[in-house]
């Protein structure tokens, strides 16, 4: 039994299509607001709830040879830059670099600050740590993003789906 019926088949059919045309420029822009987003709350004190943890962070990995509010505005900078090379498609392989090099860094309290990331390692995670989970999502739309850096198409792989290849 076919899950799409015939007369919804047309609709499915422009629906996957309108997918397919727009949206990887939606992740595109959508993933160059957050990191704008996120960025420019570090300008300002008490607007970003990370500052705290990237003062910390940044005290341990360089031994307090980068005063933290310097390392703050580095970050904010860096993001705010992957941001507007994401929307304006700027230099994308270096500004995709530089993502998956910010997302590393800010992934470092894990092994830096783990009674800060984690309530209950491996699994239950404090706020701070969700915040840092979270950007396996942004990792994973970077990699999108440089699929089709170089015009390259996008395809599903096997992995993680049904094999029985029906259409759902």
């Amino acid at each position: 039994m076919e899950i799409v019926s015939k007369p919804f088949e047309k609709i499915d059919t422009a629906i996957t299509g309108w997918m397919a045309k727009y949206s990887v420029t939606y992740l595109r822009v959508s993933l160059s607001l957050i990191f704008i987003w996120f960025g420019a709350l570090k300008f300002f004190p008490n607007l970003s709830p990370t500052i705290g943890l990237i003062e910390r962070t940044t005290e341990i990995v360089t031994f307090g040879n980068l005063p933290a509010p310097i390392a703050v505005y580095m970050l904010a900078t860096i993001e705010c830059l992957i941001g507007l090379g994401l929307l304006f498609k700027i230099c994308m392989r270096a500004t995709l670099l530089f993502l998956f090099l910010q997302m590393l860094a800010t992934s470092t309290p894990i092994i830096f600050l783990p009674e800060v990331v984690f309530d209950q390692a491996p699994f239950a995670l404090t706020m701070e740590g969700h915040h840092i989970i979270k950007n396996l999502v942004l990792i994973c739309a970077g990699l999108v993003l440089g699929a089709t850096v170089r015009g390259g198409h996008l395809v599903e792989a096997k992995i993680f789906t049904p094999s029985d290849n029906s259409r759902s």
